[in-house]
Protein backbone atom coordinates (compact mmCIF):
# COMPACT_ATOMS: atom_id res chain seq x y z
CA UNK A 1 0.00 0.00 0.00
CA UNK A 2 1.40 3.37 -1.01
CA UNK A 3 1.24 5.74 1.98
CA UNK A 4 2.41 9.37 1.72
CA UNK A 5 4.32 10.22 4.93
CA UNK A 6 1.67 12.59 6.32
CA UNK A 7 -1.02 9.88 6.04
CA UNK A 8 0.80 7.23 8.08
CA UNK A 9 -0.75 5.98 11.32
CA UNK A 10 0.44 8.16 14.24
CA UNK A 11 1.25 4.95 16.15
CA UNK A 12 0.33 1.24 16.13
CA UNK A 13 -2.61 1.75 18.49
CA UNK A 14 -4.50 3.46 15.64
CA UNK A 15 -4.19 0.32 13.52
CA UNK A 16 -5.21 -1.98 16.38
CA UNK A 17 -8.27 0.15 17.15
CA UNK A 18 -9.32 0.20 13.48
CA UNK A 19 -9.11 -3.60 13.20
CA UNK A 20 -10.96 -4.17 16.49
CA UNK A 21 -13.77 -1.87 15.41
CA UNK A 22 -13.84 -3.09 11.77
CA UNK A 23 -12.88 -6.80 11.93
CA UNK A 24 -14.32 -7.83 8.56
CA UNK A 25 -11.20 -8.22 6.42
CA UNK A 26 -10.72 -8.72 2.71
CA UNK A 27 -8.38 -11.74 2.74
CA UNK A 28 -6.21 -12.02 -0.38
CA UNK A 29 -3.77 -14.69 -1.49
CA UNK A 30 -2.41 -16.22 -4.67
CA UNK A 31 -3.68 -19.47 -6.11
CA UNK A 32 -1.81 -22.21 -7.87
CA UNK A 33 -0.50 -22.10 -11.47
CA UNK A 34 -3.14 -20.71 -13.80
CA UNK A 35 -5.23 -19.27 -11.00
CA UNK A 36 -5.67 -15.59 -10.36
CA UNK A 37 -5.49 -14.10 -6.88
CA UNK A 38 -8.28 -15.08 -4.48
CA UNK A 39 -10.13 -12.56 -2.30
CA UNK A 40 -12.71 -13.34 0.39
CA UNK A 41 -14.41 -11.11 2.94
CA UNK A 42 -14.24 -12.77 6.36
CA UNK A 43 -14.05 -11.86 10.06
CA UNK A 44 -10.73 -12.02 11.90
CA UNK A 45 -9.92 -12.17 15.63
CA UNK A 46 -6.78 -12.66 17.74
CA UNK A 47 -5.80 -16.31 18.16
CA UNK A 48 -7.73 -17.57 21.23
CA UNK A 49 -4.64 -19.59 22.18
CA UNK A 50 -2.82 -16.29 22.77
CA UNK A 51 -4.17 -14.57 25.89
CA UNK A 52 -4.53 -10.82 26.11
CA UNK A 53 -6.50 -10.03 22.95
CA UNK A 54 -5.09 -7.55 20.47
CA UNK A 55 -1.39 -6.81 21.00
CA UNK A 56 -0.11 -3.24 21.01
CA UNK A 57 2.28 -4.12 18.21
CA UNK A 58 0.68 -6.15 15.42
CA UNK A 59 4.01 -7.53 14.17
CA UNK A 60 4.35 -11.08 15.49
CA UNK A 61 0.68 -11.32 16.47
CA UNK A 62 -1.32 -14.41 15.60
CA UNK A 63 -4.81 -14.02 14.12
CA UNK A 64 -7.44 -16.56 13.10
CA UNK A 65 -10.28 -16.52 10.60
CA UNK A 66 -12.57 -18.93 8.81
CA UNK A 67 -14.39 -19.36 5.51
CA UNK A 68 -16.58 -21.84 3.70
CA UNK A 69 -14.69 -24.97 2.62
CA UNK A 70 -16.67 -24.90 -0.63
CA UNK A 71 -14.95 -21.62 -1.46
CA UNK A 72 -12.06 -22.32 -3.90
CA UNK A 73 -10.01 -19.90 -1.81
CA UNK A 74 -9.86 -22.54 0.94
CA UNK A 75 -8.11 -25.07 -1.29
CA UNK A 76 -5.78 -22.34 -2.55
CA UNK A 77 -4.46 -21.80 0.99
CA UNK A 78 -2.62 -25.10 0.65
CA UNK A 79 -0.59 -23.70 -2.26
CA UNK A 80 0.53 -20.41 -0.71
CA UNK A 81 2.22 -19.29 2.47
CA UNK A 82 1.36 -15.58 2.39
CA UNK A 83 -1.93 -13.79 3.01
CA UNK A 84 -2.85 -10.11 2.95
CA UNK A 85 -5.72 -8.87 5.11
CA UNK A 86 -7.18 -5.46 4.22
CA UNK A 87 -9.35 -3.73 6.82
CA UNK A 88 -11.38 -0.61 5.99
CA UNK A 89 -12.33 1.91 8.65
CA UNK A 90 -14.36 5.14 8.62
CA UNK A 91 -14.40 7.05 5.33
CA UNK A 92 -16.32 9.88 3.68
CA UNK A 93 -16.43 12.06 0.57
CA UNK A 94 -15.09 15.60 0.90
CA UNK A 95 -16.87 18.19 -1.23
CA UNK A 96 -14.81 21.23 -2.31
CA UNK A 97 -17.62 23.43 -1.01
CA UNK A 98 -16.47 22.61 2.54
CA UNK A 99 -13.03 24.11 1.92
CA UNK A 100 -14.48 27.57 1.23
CA UNK A 101 -11.45 28.31 -0.96
CA UNK A 102 -10.87 28.36 -4.74
CA UNK A 103 -9.42 26.58 -6.61
CA UNK A 104 -10.14 23.26 -4.90
CA UNK A 105 -10.68 19.63 -5.79
CA UNK A 106 -12.89 16.93 -4.27
CA UNK A 107 -11.33 14.00 -2.45
CA UNK A 108 -12.20 11.07 -0.22
CA UNK A 109 -11.00 10.78 3.35
CA UNK A 110 -10.50 7.16 4.35
CA UNK A 111 -8.77 4.85 6.79
CA UNK A 112 -7.33 1.43 6.05
CA UNK A 113 -4.94 -1.13 7.53
CA UNK A 114 -3.14 -3.84 5.58
CA UNK A 115 -1.84 -6.84 7.51
CA UNK A 116 0.52 -9.32 5.87
CA UNK A 117 1.54 -12.67 7.30
CA UNK A 118 2.22 -16.35 6.87
CA UNK A 119 -0.94 -18.44 6.68
CA UNK A 120 -1.51 -21.94 8.05
CA UNK A 121 -4.74 -23.88 7.34
CA UNK A 122 -6.16 -25.56 10.45
CA UNK A 123 -6.93 -29.25 9.89
CA UNK A 124 -8.27 -30.23 13.32
CA UNK A 125 -12.07 -30.29 13.61
CA UNK A 126 -11.93 -29.43 17.31
CA UNK A 127 -9.56 -26.54 16.71
CA UNK A 128 -11.79 -25.27 13.90
CA UNK A 129 -14.72 -25.45 16.30
CA UNK A 130 -12.69 -23.44 18.81
CA UNK A 131 -12.11 -20.75 16.17
CA UNK A 132 -15.82 -20.58 15.31
CA UNK A 133 -16.85 -20.39 18.97
CA UNK A 134 -14.19 -17.82 19.84
CA UNK A 135 -15.20 -15.68 16.86
CA UNK A 136 -18.87 -15.74 17.88
CA UNK A 137 -17.97 -14.95 21.48
CA UNK A 138 -15.68 -12.07 20.53
CA UNK A 139 -18.21 -10.37 18.26
CA UNK A 140 -21.19 -10.98 20.52
CA UNK A 141 -19.25 -9.31 23.31
CA UNK A 142 -18.42 -6.24 21.21
CA UNK A 143 -21.37 -5.90 18.86
CA UNK A 144 -24.12 -8.25 20.07
CA UNK A 145 -26.84 -8.28 22.72
CA UNK A 146 -25.65 -10.94 25.16
CA UNK A 147 -26.47 -14.08 23.16
CA UNK A 148 -25.51 -17.29 25.02
CA UNK A 149 -24.01 -19.78 22.59
CA UNK A 150 -24.02 -22.72 25.02
CA UNK A 151 -27.27 -24.15 23.63
CA UNK A 152 -25.95 -23.91 20.06
CA UNK A 153 -22.64 -25.78 20.47
CA UNK A 154 -24.06 -29.02 19.07
CA UNK A 155 -25.35 -27.08 16.07
CA UNK A 156 -21.87 -25.66 15.63
CA UNK A 157 -20.51 -29.21 15.62
CA UNK A 158 -22.90 -30.14 12.80
CA UNK A 159 -21.85 -27.28 10.54
CA UNK A 160 -18.14 -27.10 11.36
CA UNK A 161 -17.13 -29.82 8.80
CA UNK A 162 -18.00 -27.25 6.14
CA UNK A 163 -15.82 -24.58 7.74
CA UNK A 164 -12.17 -23.97 6.87
CA UNK A 165 -10.25 -22.17 9.60
CA UNK A 166 -6.77 -20.72 9.30
CA UNK A 167 -4.13 -19.05 11.40
CA UNK A 168 -2.00 -16.13 10.21
CA UNK A 169 1.21 -15.00 11.88
CA UNK A 170 1.65 -11.31 11.20
CA UNK A 171 4.94 -10.32 9.59
CA UNK A 172 4.03 -6.69 8.93
CA UNK A 173 1.24 -4.14 9.15
CA UNK A 174 0.76 -0.63 7.81
CA UNK A 175 -2.07 1.84 8.12
CA UNK A 176 -3.21 4.76 5.99
CA UNK A 177 -5.25 7.45 7.72
CA UNK A 178 -6.05 10.01 5.03
CA UNK A 179 -7.84 12.68 7.07
CA UNK A 180 -7.06 16.02 5.42
CA UNK A 181 -3.63 16.30 7.09
CA UNK A 182 -2.33 18.12 4.01
CA UNK A 183 -4.81 20.95 4.51
CA UNK A 184 -4.34 24.11 6.62
CA UNK A 185 -5.73 23.83 10.14
CA UNK A 186 -8.81 25.95 9.45
CA UNK A 187 -9.74 23.91 6.36
CA UNK A 188 -9.27 20.61 8.15
CA UNK A 189 -11.46 21.89 10.99
CA UNK A 190 -14.22 22.76 8.54
CA UNK A 191 -14.05 19.27 7.03
CA UNK A 192 -14.20 17.70 10.48
CA UNK A 193 -17.14 19.84 11.54
CA UNK A 194 -19.03 19.05 8.34
CA UNK A 195 -18.64 15.33 9.00
CA UNK A 196 -19.60 15.65 12.67
CA UNK A 197 -22.84 17.44 11.71
CA UNK A 198 -24.02 14.58 9.50
CA UNK A 199 -26.49 11.97 10.73
CA UNK A 200 -24.50 9.19 9.06
CA UNK A 201 -22.47 7.22 11.60
CA UNK A 202 -19.66 6.69 9.10
CA UNK A 203 -19.19 10.45 8.72
CA UNK A 204 -19.25 10.95 12.47
CA UNK A 205 -16.69 8.21 13.01
CA UNK A 206 -14.43 9.89 10.45
CA UNK A 207 -14.84 13.20 12.28
CA UNK A 208 -13.92 11.54 15.59
CA UNK A 209 -10.70 10.19 14.11
CA UNK A 210 -9.86 13.61 12.70
CA UNK A 211 -10.27 15.10 16.18
CA UNK A 212 -7.58 12.72 17.47
CA UNK A 213 -4.97 13.84 14.95
CA UNK A 214 -2.05 15.98 16.12
CA UNK A 215 -2.10 19.62 14.94
CA UNK A 216 -1.44 20.07 11.23
CA UNK A 217 1.99 21.31 10.16
CA UNK A 218 0.76 22.79 6.85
Amino acid sequence: MFIPPHYRAPDSSWMVDLIRDNPLALAMSNGGPGDGPFATHLPVIPDPRSPGGWPDDLAGATLVGHLNRANPHWNALATTDVMLLAFTGPHAYVSPTVYEVTPAAPTWNFTSVHVRGSVEPIDSTEETLDVVRATAQAFEGRFGAGWDQSESVEYFRKIVPGVGAFRITVTGAEGMFKLSQEQPAEVRERVQQSFAARECGRHRATAELMSRLPPTTV
